[in-house]
């Protein structure tokens, strides 16, 4: 299914179209709602919904002016369209960033939420971080090439999506933790580099109504490198919410 918001293209996706509280699953940046596809099989008897984040998946591949709120408004925008009028988020890295937002500014949508190794929070800048910056600048300033310059995830974009990119890692979101009400079980891998371990630790300290669960031996990705103890957490976080 296909739903335009700001002339954008959204590409999303019911399963077992069963309920309108829906579990409401936000990819991370540079995926797609694909990677949740092992989850849902496994809750066979759960209503699912799914959206590629633009420019990510089914979903338009170049969406102008857009920023991490705008990410925000489209969600909010695509529920208030299907009459869904509370859920329950799941939120993966860059997923985990929306469902902060969502969480704290319209807390009437969501009934719980799972942060899976969420990104959002300020990372600890190390002296390689800042040597790597001046580099830039230096070399930027002599006027020589810095296309080469970035993470992975930035170097792929078009020059439209890596503005967008910029303005989403540089947004810290440690103001809307503080203000989210919902019941919210944080998981994450032990080993994750990408979003480290201290952060999970700070969104526990930050959300109110939280708690932390850790995955020994697993990255970034511990859904998918660990899923029999990630299905076994989850299940039970929902049972308890459901069913209390």
């Amino acid at each position: 299914m296909v739903y335009i918001y700001n002339d954008t293209k959204i590409y999303y996706k019911f399963y077992n179209k069963s309920s309108l509280k829906p579990i409401l699953l936000l990819h991370g940046w540079g995926s797609s709602s694909d990677i949740f596809k092992d989850l849902i099989s496994k809750f066979p008897e759960k209503s699912f919904l799914v959206v590629d984040f633009p420019p990510f998946g089914k979903s338009d591949k170049s969406p102008k002016n857009w920023n991490v709120f705008t990410y925000v408004g489209m969600l909010m925008s695509l529920l208030d369209y299907l009459h869904i009028d509370k859920c329950d988020v799941v939120g993966h890295s860059f997923g985990g960033r929306i469902a902060i937002i969502l969480s704290a500014v319209k807390c009437s949508l969501v009934q719980s939420c799972i942060l899976v190794d969420s990104a959002g929070m300020k990372p600890k800048r190390t002296l390689n971080y800042y040597y790597k910056v001046y580099k830039y600048k230096i070399m930027k300033k002599l006027g020589k090439s810095v296309l080469n310059y970035g993470s992975t995830d930035y170097l792929s974009l078009s020059p439209e999506m890596k503005k967008t990119f910029n303005s989403i890692v540089n947004t810290y979101l440690e103001e809307y933790c503080q203000k989210m009400p919902v019941k919210t079980l944080i998981i994450w891998g032990e080993k994750d580099k990408e979003t480290p371990l201290y952060m999970a630790k700070r969104l526990n300290k930050k959300i109110k109504h939280s708690r932390l669960k850790i995955i020994k031996n697993a990255g970034h990705f511990c859904f998918l490198e660990c899923p029999f103890e990630f299905y076994k957490i989850v299940s039970g976080f929902w049972e308890e919410i459901w069913y209390m």
